[in-house]
């Protein structure tokens, strides 16, 4: 299985991005998929999840309102698209899949199987 995540970039305080994580070799369609995202001499922390039913959806409380997770099963892709971006957003992204997630494991970066490599996202003034 791999991930590939792609979209990363330099932007201003205030632009958008949209990341997209392809997966080959497994369907996500069952999966409960998320971004997570780490700084230099932080934690990987999490950002946002859909359930694998897509009956829920999770945001860190950090970006809730600015970014939005999505998946296109047909694609086998999912995406995050971030809005109203700030400076404190700089980070590398990962995207991650997993399939024996509980609601309550959604936030856990052990609960996943499966890892993109990461994209960078500088946000400057």
């Amino acid at each position: 299985v791999q991930l590939q995540a792609s979209g990363g970039g330099l932007v201003q305080a205030g632009d958008s991005l949209r990341l997209s994580c392809a997966a080959s070799g497994r369907t996500l369609r069952r999966d409960t998929v998320a971004w997570f995202r780490q700084s230099p001499g932080k934690e990987r922390e999490f950002v946002a999840a859909i359930f694998r039913s897509g009956s829920s959806y999770n945001y860190a409380d950090s970006v809730k309102g600015r970014f939005t997770i999505s998946r296109d099963n047909a694609k086998n892709t999912i995406y995050l698209q971030m809005n109203s971006l700030k400076t404190e957003d700089t980070a590398v992204y990962y995207c991650a899949a997993g399939s024996r997630l509980i609601l309550s494991t959604m936030g856990l970066s052990s609960a996943y199987d499966y890892w993109g490599q990461g994209t960078q996202v500088t946000v400057s003034l």
